[in-house]
């Protein structure tokens, strides 16, 4: 009998997509309304300028705590059983949205207390990301996994669909409903986490240095230039171009379609990554796939000037869609080098680091595009951004020429051949 070769014929890996799925519309339906909530609340005293500013902190809240436990997290990861730490984290995002349901009921939302759950929102985000990010390759087989991780991100972008639009609807309809929708999809998610089996593993030597175990993943990245270079060219594209935590403004001020059109704005991204990861869901990339993520990325920042400039609605839910599209294509080739060539027992330090980048693009990325924005106008601020995408892409390919050159995602034999290797053993 030939050896399955979808991700979905494995029974755990069936219940981590589904944690994915039902935390990812959770955390995306609250996303859009936070951003909605901080810029309304802020307009009502603020001008816009000072008001722009402020959403942008809300990337800062959540950065902070993730800067600040990466190799905490990373080394939890790869020494803490990885399923109990999902089923913590999503209990607790559970409790988080449940305290803002609680106070979009009674009215007392302020902005000092969505930068309190934004921070805790961080705090759980800092330990999920390394923990079940790291998982999959422990449910699948090696072969499978380039199809598991396409089906991951799958549950990810239909969540980011569903989401923003599940959450500008819902909170159209009363304040308290996507945050109390939320609340219960996190618990979903928590029982499906628990769920999963025990799972084999690479453990740590428990006799060792943990600090030394936590420096070990720096050092992996930074000796490996294909994992850093593929890793930082999605830090600071995405820092520049950061389009979607503009959408708010967007929204509001300048294609004026309210909080239900920027749930459409927030869903555009997610329906042209959806429709690439399906694509590889069943398609996997096989040749050129570093040549091809440098594309991506610099379609990326083409995608974003022409959002920047768009005054139709039509043409910016277009111009969000390739963003979309081109960022997941960049996301699948960088996640599936980073897992394939990443030894299990330090999948979780090396997830940790990735995080750390991975938000330091989104979060700060939202903060620097609200400085930018508090000071040259949000179209300025966005177009800008996704010319310095185009730039940090064709500086990468010259900066990492081991980009340009990674052919298929196959890792030397045994990963004996790869930088750095000798720190995992």
């Amino acid at each position: 009998m030939p050896a399955p070769t979808s991700p979905f014929a494995f029974r755990d890996y069936r219940y981590l997509w589904a944690a994915r799925f039902a935390s990812n519309v959770a955390q995306n339906a609250m996303v859009v309304v936070i951003g909605w909530q901080v810029y309304d609340i802020a307009r009502r005293t603020m001008a816009p300028t000072e008001a722009a500013f402020r959403l942008g902190l809300i990337g800062i809240v959540q950065f902070l705590p993730l800067a600040i436990l990466t190799l905490v997290t990373g080394w939890t990861a790869d020494r803490v059983d990885r399923r109990w730490i999902g089923r913590i984290v999503l209990l607790g995002e559970t409790a988080a949205a449940g305290w803002l349901a609680l106070m979009a009921w009674q009215g007392t939302t302020t902005l000092e207390a969505i930068y309190v759950v934004a921070a805790m929102l961080g705090v759980f985000r800092a330990f999920a990301g390394p923990a079940i990010g790291a998982l999959a390759p422990n449910l699948v087989p090696a072969e499978v996994l380039p199809r598991a991780i396409a089906a991951s991100s799958v549950a990810w972008q239909i969540g980011s669909i569903a989401g923003p639009a599940l959450g500008g609807y819902l909170y159209a309809g009363a304040h308290w409903l996507p945050y109390t929708v939320s609340t219960v999809l996190f618990l979903v998610a928590a029982v499906a986490m628990m769920a999963i089996r025990p799972v084999p593993r690479t453990a740590l030597d428990r006799g060792a240095n943990p600090w030394a175990q936590m420096i070990d993943g720096l050092r992996y990245v930074r000796r490996n230039r294909l994992v850093l270079g593929a890793i930082s060219l999605d830090l600071f594209a995405v820092l520049l171009g950061g389009a979607t935590a503009m959408l708010p403004i967007y929204a509001r001020d300048i294609l004026q379609v309210g909080a239900s059109g920027l749930g459409n704005l927030r869903a555009a991204p997610a329906v042209g990554a959806a429709l690439t990861a399906i694509w590889f869901a069943f398609t996997p990339l096989k040749n050129n796939v570093g040549v091809k993520m440098l594309v991506a990325v610099g379609a990326f920042g083409a995608a974003t000037v022409g959002f920047g400039l768009s005054r139709y609605v039509s043409l910016s839910l277009l111009c969000l869609a390739v963003l979309g599209s081109a960022d997941m294509f960049s996301v699948f080739v960088r996640q599936s080098l980073i897992q394939i060539w990443t030894p299990d027992a330090m999948r979780g330090r090396v997830g940790a680091v990735s995080s750390l980048f991975i938000s330091g693009s989104n979060e700060l990325g939202e903060a620097e595009s609200g400085l930018l924005a508090s000071l040259l106008g949000p179209v300025t601020a966005v177009v800008l951004g996704g010319l310095g995408a185009i730039g940090v892409t064709i500086l990468w390919a010259r900066l990492f020429p081991e980009l340009v050159r990674a052919r298929t995602f196959d890792p030397p034999s045994t990963l004996e051949d790869v930088p750095g290797q000798e720190l995992a053993a």
